[in-house]
């Protein structure tokens, strides 16, 4: 079956009891047992639920996995996934990550003994040099977040088999629609659903895909045990989401063309990152990486933090929001909002600069979203003269 069909169908089958052509929502925390150890695969809705299960099976048709596991969100997901170090292992990441990763790295791991190295995201070689003895894990965005970097999935997939480490690539940004890690070598695939598998900006949610059966005992293991698991109501509403990501996809793609176009053009703007443009550094990799370019576009505004914020108030289609992924467009300010985590010395080395917004372009009329952008950018605060026209330095990495 093609992508979409399998969106559609895949573990979602007509109820066998009713007829029911949509998947229910299995409202229950237990299951009436028939005797000692005799049920009908399902005890306890932490451990098992079957509206969770057919997300999962969804899921993991999507990545070409033999495994999927549902979580409350995606930082639940990557959480299981580091449960499998131990004091001591090494990790081997990408520079240019999402701060909620980095907290996780920072603030939890290295406390707990692990080590993590940083390198350039997009730099191959870089990975290889970094690994250690100790080293059990790479660990990947692509595109990253905020500033649309591209890992080259298949060579760092090489290096870490040759290497005997894991390879876990975070695929929010690009979807399974998009970029499927697995079938470029990687071990793991990480979600937060809650962006554009869901879709809709209504529900928290996070997955992982795999067909290393190891490692999908130990994560499922994990999953059990510490129990951040989706409710019911949660899966089913991402997998009503999931229904539609192929098309919802390519019209954000359509869209993010349109506004990166846009924004490359503007006087007021100093840098545009984008893969689908052409002067973006990684623009040859994403043609024979990904289907289409996805629907992120972030860029370097001209001025002051002042000058950021008076933009955003001018707003009227972009709201000003964390997350990404929805219908709805949305305009992140990285340093104070997805990466204030982040030291802000560290933040700006990384090129995660006061100036820099991310923009989640929806699936509103393109025309509507650059008209928006044009009254808001067209304006300025007193602390600037009349813009001049600036060199762009699309992609540019940070």
């Amino acid at each position: 079956m093609e992508f979409s069909t399998r969106a559609i169908h895949v573990g979602q089958e007509a109820d066998p009891s009713t007829g029911a052509t949509i998947t229910p929502i299995f409202q229950t925390s237990t299951y009436t047992q028939q005797g000692l150890g005799e049920h009908k695969g399902y005890e306890y809705s932490r451990t098992h639920n079957p509206t969770r299960s057919a997300l999962e099976a969804c899921l993991a048709s999507l990545e070409n996995a033999d495994y999927g596991l549902a979580f409350a969100s995606g930082l639940a997901a990557a959480s299981a996934v580091l449960s499998t170090l131990r004091p001591g292992d090494h990790v081997v990441a990408g520079d240019d990550l999402y701060g909620g990763s980095y907290r996780l790295f920072e603030k939890i791991l290295r406390p707990m003994g692990v080590q993590i190295d940083y390198v350039p995201a997009a730099d191959v070689a870089a990975y290889g040099e970094a690994i250690r003895p100790k080293t059990r894990m790479i660990w990947a965005e692509t595109p990253t977040n905020p500033l649309l970097n591209l890992v080259d999935i298949a060579a760092v997939a090489k290096i870490a088999n040759e290497r005997g480490v894991t390879l876990v690539v975070d695929n929010t940004f690009a979807t399974p629609y998009l970029q499927r890690p697995l079938d470029l070598g990687a071990h793991v695939v990480v979600h937060s659903t809650t962006k554009y598998i869901n879709g809709h900006s209504d529900v928290i949610g996070g997955a992982v895909l795999t067909s290393d059966h190891k490692l999908y005992d130990e994560i499922k293991f994990y999953q059990n045990a510490a129990g951040g698991v989706p409710s019911p109501f949660d899966s089913w509403l991402t997998l009503r989401g999931v229904k539609t990501l192929a098309v919802r996809m390519r019209q954000h793609c359509e869209n993010a063309r349109r506004v990166a176009d846009f924004l490359a053009g503007h006087p007021r703007v100093q840098k545009v990152y984008y893969p689908g443009l052409a002067t973006h550094p990684d623009h040859a990799l994403a043609k024979c990486q990904m289907r289409d370019f996805g629907g992120m576009v972030s860029f370097a505004f001209e001025g002051t933090r002042a000058d950021v914020d008076a933009f955003v108030r001018r707003l009227k289609l972009f709201a000003l929001a964390e997350s990404l992924g929805g219908v709805e467009s949305l305009c992140c300010h990285p340093a104070s909002m997805t990466h204030g985590s982040i030291p802000k010395e560290e933040r700006e080395r990384r090129g995660i600069t006061d100036t820099l917004l991310r923009l989640s372009v929806g699936i509103e009329d393109a025309d509507d979203l650059i008209a928006d952008l044009d009254q808001a950018l067209g304006k300025q605060t007193q602390t600037h003269a009349a813009p001049k026209k600036v060199k762009v330095e699309a992609g540019a990495r940070g």
